[in-house]
């Protein structure tokens, strides 16, 4: 089964909370004949979006065309501040992640989880300067920044930025074993993903 892998995109997006997860999972995809992951953006509207320091990127799809996905990435960046006010964005994600097999937030997209009412009672994570106003949105999630990730099963935390490329290669590893997650990290050049228990 080719797993459908939605990577949300707004208005200043942190760049590396959304690429990293992209190319971990385009590259496994590759790596494995193109038959394990289809990666696709997917934004609000149509158009161009704006990243954090003026990167534009044009998604693929806008809420209403992307196929219901199998792994929904929330990334973070200073823009998830006015996701946490549109209602029509945060039920979305709420929808889309019940059916979801994965959600994974990366950095301040853990705030928008939280929102969505995803993280209650889980112990997540987030960027170190957001930690209480994460606690303030999730009071009976158990917040804590001493792990690069927590997976809580469906639904997984990274701290931040670089954080999500180590919690996309976990989810490799999880669904395709951890030979997998080798080779897309070493295609990559990237360092050891695993974490002490």
């Amino acid at each position: 089964m080719r797993r459908q892998v939605a990577i949300l995109l707004f208005d200043d997006v942190e760049v590396l909370d959304f690429a990293g997860p992209f190319e971990v999972f385009a590259v496994t995809d590759e790596l494995q004949d193109h038959g394990v992951f289809r990666v696709f953006t997917v934004a609000e509207g149509p158009g161009t979006v704006r990243a954090v320091n003026g990167l534009k990127v044009v998604p693929e799809h806008t809420l209403e065309s992307a196929p219901p996905p199998d792994v929904l990435v929330v990334p973070g960046g200073i823009g998830t501040r006015a996701l946490l006010r549109r209602p029509v964005l945060v039920e979305w994600i709420r929808t889309r992640s019940r059916r979801a097999e994965i959600t994974l937030s990366v950095c301040t997209g853990a705030l928008v989880l939280a929102q969505a009412g995803l993280l209650e009672g889980l112990r997540v994570t987030t960027h170190h300067e957001v930690l209480d106003q994460l606690r303030a949105l999730a009071p009976t999630a158990t917040v804590d920044a001493t792990r690069r990730f927590h997976d809580n099963g469906r639904i997984l935390t990274a701290a931040g930025i670089s954080a999500g490329i180590d919690c996309s290669l976990h989810v490799v590893a999880r669904l395709l074993g951890r030979e997998a997650a080798e080779a897309t990290m070493r295609h990559m050049e990237y360092g050891p993903f695993a974490q002490p228990p």
